[in-house]
């Protein structure tokens, strides 16, 4: 409740919430031998925000969820063909006064690493990321779809974040457990939202090209 409080503070003092202008998702397609186009994912400036930079050094973690499609191009209706999700858990630790980044896809945690510096953060994130999605299968028109929501982790969150990235990271990595199922995918974001807050959604979209 204290933490709660806190944020609350820090929330009315600051200015509206709002995505910064230059905040962006993107894809990017190569070629890699008969893989055929390969995307990356990156993310610029997506906590450039005084708001959301207030709740993380009261204890709130910052959520980033990924998820990325394939679509088939042609006919009445474009098909889906393959998805691809992951999440990011942003972190500020007061005693040491660093940030902290995780990845989490699946069964695979990887650490971003950290510094006392968002701007760490954020080179972390635009650093393009090629998640494990099978290609095409069959030729024909194609393009990706990509979608990114901010949220930050409510007070009920909180301890489930602490447990895992505590104790239960071990088991995470050997595939025992999936560390993405103590956050739940429908996270509540009732702090950000009872204090006016909205949850920040980004999208980008690659030409179509042939296979």
């Amino acid at each position: 409740m204290r933490l709660a409080f806190v944020a609350c503070l820090a929330l009315c003092s600051a200015a509206p919430i709002a995505a910064q202008r230059d905040a962006r998702l993107q894809i990017a397609l190569s070629k890699t031998g008969a893989e055929g186009a390969v995307p990356s994912v990156s993310a610029t400036r997506v906590l450039d925000d005084r708001s959301l930079t207030d709740l993380l050094h009261s204890g709130f973690p910052a959520r980033l969820h990924y998820r990325l499609e394939l679509w088939a191009s042609g006919g009445l209706f474009d098909n889906l063909q393959r998805h691809a999700e992951w999440d990011v858990i942003v972190r500020y630790n007061p005693l040491e006064r660093r940030y902290s980044a995780t990845r989490i896809e699946g069964d695979r945690v990887t650490s971003l690493g950290s510094s006392t510096r968002m701007a760490g953060v954020d080179s972390a994130l635009a650093k393009p990321f090629v998640p494990k999605i099978a290609p095409p299968a069959g030729h024909g028109r194609y393009y990706w779809t990509g979608t990114l929501d901010v949220e930050m982790l409510s007070v009920n969150d909180l301890d489930e974040v602490e447990r895992w990235l505590r104790g239960e990271l071990t088991p995470a990595v050997h595939g025992e457990k999936n560390p993405g199922t103590a956050l739940g995918r429908g996270v509540t974001t009732l702090i950000t939202r009872v204090l006016g807050g909205k949850q920040r959604h980004y999208e980008a979209r690659t030409r179509e090209y042939r296979e």
